[in-house]
């Protein structure tokens, strides 16, 4: 059994959706003979970055590279969900990023949008792979709708960072008011002004798929998401499930039939009252089938 050094644990409770990940490579790391801890010692074959900065679980890229230097057969596997456009920022993360991509042995990008961002200057890692995120589909299940007479809105967000899709969530606040067939839900956290929408606290796990399952059309006004965890939940949930143009991963995983550039063209969308489902990434992978893809990589590494 090979030893495999995580820089991050995982946090219970409702939390951004990168501690799914976290969770699942702990629990299915010993199907594929990985001991997965927390821990980095001599015996560490696999070191698996999920951010290149410190915190109080993990290890930054300063000293993991100073591991490598060393134990030289250690390897370096770095799923990249981060970009400083998902925030608004400049310089904060992307050259941490690409500085890290010096000793990386894999690479793994949640999304073709997020790999395209960082490999098209100043990359140093050859061995580049996209591997979606999974989801519980235990949890993330088609579900009983609401059936009040409207047409139920709903979106959800860990993060109340206005990136998130504020200016659009606070326009179809407003809208709703004038559009009686329509009704908008928000569950999460928000820094938004809202009047007419039903704002619930952020959950997490079984009871936030049965209430996101309950409603009949997922909005999405995320930009620059380098593979955001909300859509992939929504669409377990085979919910129609509409992202903005400028969403990054999203695009990719909602199918270019049900994306929107702006209010007004979401806003034709709605009043069709036609929602198919999606022609994107129709069917999640499940946390099992992810860790497969996963594992089945840092073995090749190995």
């Amino acid at each position: 059994m090979k030893k495999m050094y995580v820089n991050r644990a995982p946090v219970e409770g409702p939390w951004g959706g990168g501690n799914n990940f976290v969770k699942a490579l702990y629990q299915y790391g010993k199907d594929y003979d990985f001991d997965v801890s927390n821990r980095l010692d001599e015996n560490t074959d696999v070191v698996f970055m999920i951010d290149p900065r410190p915190d109080q679980t993990g290890f930054s890229i300063k000293e993991i590279s100073a591991f490598k230097e060393y134990k030289p057969s250690s390897k370096l596997v770095y799923r990249i969900n981060e970009c400083d456009a998902r925030k608004g920022e400049v310089n904060k993360i992307d050259p941490l990023i690409s500085y890290a991509s010096n000793f990386v042995d894999l690479s793994v990008f949640i999304s073709g949008w997020i790999k395209d961002y960082h490999t098209k200057e100043d990359w140093h890692c050859n061995n580049n792979e996209v591997i979606f995120s999974g989801t519980n589909k235990d949890h993330f299940i088609p579900g009983e709708k609401i059936n009040n007479g409207k047409i139920n809105l709903v979106t959800h967000h860990w993060s109340d960072n206005p990136y998130k899709g504020q200016d659009i969530y606070e326009l179809l606040d407003s809208w709703v008011a004038t559009n009686k067939d329509f009704a908008f839900t928000y569950i999460g956290r928000t820094k938004a002004s809202f009047e007419n929408t039903c704002v619930l606290p952020p959950t997490f796990g079984k009871d936030l798929g049965e209430k996101l399952s309950k409603y009949d059309v997922y909005v999405s006004a995320s930009r620059h998401d380098p593979g955001p965890n909300h859509i992939i939940e929504s669409l377990a949930c085979e919910i129609p499930t509409y992202a903005h143009s400028a969403s990054g991963g999203a695009v990719e995983m909602v199918g270019d039939s049900h994306v929107y550039d702006s209010f007004e063209a979401l806003e034709k969308i709605l009043l069709q009252k036609k929602f198919p489902k999606n022609e994107g990434l129709l069917v999640p992978n499940d946390w099992q089938k992810c860790m497969k893809e996963y594992f089945e990589s840092i073995w090749k590494v190995l």
